[in-house]
């Protein structure tokens, strides 16, 4: 019993530290971390047989919760949320509109995802895959989701299609923009960027990213048996996600902390909480779902539906009031996430 406890003691605090590790500089080292949740729960379960068998050893299993404390806050939350009102903001990836799915119905009808993202009348939206076809009155996004000029936008394109068709990153705002940029992208999917709202009598800065994917093709994400078949190739492709995003994740934190503005940074992840990526951003930045948030906030929507690989990270200047991940929309192989901040700060004394 003590070498087993030693042993899960040791292992558990070496991947506690992990998330520290640049995958850059150590061979799928980002992929050791996802068994920190697993740990957590064996110590969990250590601890209550120790003190069954009032083994004095049961200190190492509860040092181990207490060094990986952390990771409980950022695995399932209990907060009291506030009904207020104030600056709502919802990233979601759409997955391109399912273009293709309803293209192929009729090209005249246009798609209820539309119709439900100017429902919510949100004053910032970031989307990631986002598309858009100025051919096609049903499909022109930046029309329809912005109201017909109601809401100001900036795009990303990361990969340009055929004719005037676009795919790639957009930010629609009730705010006005005063600067705009581009901070990478991969001409394929991949990017990130920004825009500078003036929002009363403040300016924050609003980043939208889609980080490197997991590169694992869509049909063996939605079956265990196609994860199983090539797991080879998987852990290979994971690794490689998990070494650009580093690359990413560096030069996107290096730009936040280099921000003149109050910073909120939404968007697609592709990375779990217990990762380089995660915890490099959560150095800079408050974590909506962490202060604000219930439950265990899973944004994806596929057979691995336990990931939490979408999030919204604000400055500490900003207060959260609720995050809700809106797992009723099922519109995409991602939910849409929503946060709501308190927006007094940002209104100055000839507002109130």
């Amino acid at each position: 019993m003590r070498y087993l406890v030693s042993l899960v003691f040791l292992v558990s605090v070496l991947l506690f530290f992990g998330v520290n590790i640049s995958p850059k500089q150590l061979a799928y080292a980002g992929l050791v971390p996802v068994l920190i949740p697993l740990f957590l729960l064996l110590n969990f379960a250590l601890l209550i047989i120790l003190l069954l068998l009032k083994r004095k050893l049961f200190v190492l299993p509860i040092a181990a919760i207490l060094i990986g404390w952390r990771f409980i806050g950022v695995t399932v939350q209990w907060n009291n949320t506030s009904s207020e009102d104030g600056l709502s903001i919802m990233s979601y990836n759409a997955h391109v509109f399912n273009y293709e799915k309803y293209k192929a119905r009729d090209p005249k009808v246009t798609p209820n995802i539309y119709n439900w993202i100017r429902e919510q009348d949100t004053d910032i939206i970031g989307l990631q895959e986002f598309y858009q076809d100025f051919t096609t009155p049903a499909r022109n996004a930046i029309k329809l989701i912005g109201r017909d000029g109601e809401y100001h936008y900036a795009t990303q394109s990361v990969e340009e299609r055929k004719g005037k068709r676009f795919f790639g990153l957009a930010i629609f705002s009730k705010f006005p923009i005063i600067n705009e940029g581009k901070l990478f992208d991969n001409r394929k999917t991949n990017g990130a960027m920004f825009v500078d709202l003036k929002v009363h009598e403040d300016t924050i800065r609003v980043y939208n990213v889609h980080l490197e994917s997991m590169s694992i093709p869509a049909e063996q994400l939605d079956n265990i048996d196609g994860i199983k078949e090539n797991y080879q190739k998987t852990w290979r492709r994971l690794n490689r996600g998990i070494v650009n995003r580093a690359s990413q994740v560096d030069f996107l934190a290096e730009h936040v902390k280099n921000s003149p503005y109050p910073a909120i940074l939404m968007g697609d992840f592709n990375d779990v909480p217990y990762s380089y990526t995660y915890f490099t951003i959560r150095s800079i930045l408050e974590n909506a779902f962490e202060t604000a948030g219930r439950g265990f906030g899973f944004s994806f929507n596929r057979v691995l539906f336990f990931l939490r690989i979408d999030n919204i990270f604000y400055d500490e200047a900003l207060t959260p009031l609720r995050f809700n991940t809106l797992r009723e929309v099922d519109y995409s192989d991602h939910y849409p996430i929503k946060a709501v901040f308190d927006l007094s700060p940002l209104i100055g004394p000839t507002d109130k």
